[in-house]
């Protein structure tokens, strides 16, 4: 399962999403997410899937791959809708006891699968169609207005970067160790759910020691390259919006004004 994580990661092909500026894709998936937040009907929610359906054939991305990403929140996923489902008032369809399944449960439920899904899947075409540098300049470029406000938005765009970049190495280190107890007889299959995450315990230590080796190698690399912030540094390759970018947006704001639109008319 964890080999299925996909956030964080650059798929390295070439489609017409990739060629993208990061700013495009960063506001792109900020706006998606919000439209999200407004859908409220089944009109609201087919036109995001289409919307995303289309994006995700663009990035030349296998649809395959990127739907291997779901598995790491199913858990999140399976207790979200447990709990719309059996705690929503409405009118009753079955009961299980003390639990009751009300339509209104399920419809809030399937909504509810349905943004968690679709969010992932939006965020991570942004994740597999941008570099980890060219996701920070953009972010750095995108929010340098807040630095009239004294906000450190170069420290900012660096961070977060490097935390989706240690998503897989830490997958990866994960992985590792995992085998290698394994080899010495650790079992982390059998046994009830309690008894699996008990198993997991001894990973916790020799990967926050892997954790924190990597980043006081990665602290020492940036010192020796003199990295002091990102006052008076220059770019090798400077963000400039193109003709593809324009229409990206245009696109952007026609889907946003048609999620409006069918929040306000549909019921």
């Amino acid at each position: 399962m964890l080999k299925d994580v996909t956030l964080g990661q650059y798929y390295p092909v070439d489609s017409p999403l990739h060629r993208l500026d990061p700013r495009t894709k960063l506001a792109g998936t900020v706006i998606y997410i919000v439209a999200l937040f407004l859908c409220k009907s089944f009109a609201g929610y087919g036109l995001a899937a289409l919307f995303l359906f289309a994006v995700i054939k663009m990035s030349n991305v296998p649809f395959s791959y990127m739907v291997r990403g779901l598995k790491g929140i199913l858990v999140l996923l399976l207790i979200s809708v447990s709990f719309n489902l059996f705690l929503t008032n409405g009118e009753v369809i079955f009961s299980l006891g003390i639990l009751k399944v009300t339509k209104e449960g399920l419809k809030v439920a399937g909504f509810m699968a349905l943004r968690l899904i679709f969010l992932v899947l939006g965020s991570t075409v942004m994740t597999l169609t941008t570099t980890p540098n060219a996701l920070t300049d953009g972010m750095e470029k995108g929010l340098g207005f807040l630095k009239k406000f004294k906000v450190p938005v170069h420290e900012i765009a660096m961070m977060m970067s490097i935390a989706l970049r240690f998503i897989p190495i830490l997958i990866e280190e994960t992985d590792k160790i995992m085998k290698a107890q394994m080899a010495r007889g650790a079992d982390f299959e059998s046994g009830n759910i309690m008894q699996k995450a008990k198993a997991m315990v001894p990973l916790l230590v020799p990967l926050f020691v892997s954790a924190f080796r990597r980043a006081t190698d990665l602290a020492m690399a940036m010192e020796a390259r003199c990295y002091h912030g990102g006052a008076g540094r220059t770019k090798m390759k400077p963000l400039k919006y193109s003709a593809a970018d324009r229409i990206a947006y245009l696109i952007l704001l026609l889907f946003f004004a048609a999620i409006v639109a069918i929040r306000i008319l549909v019921k």
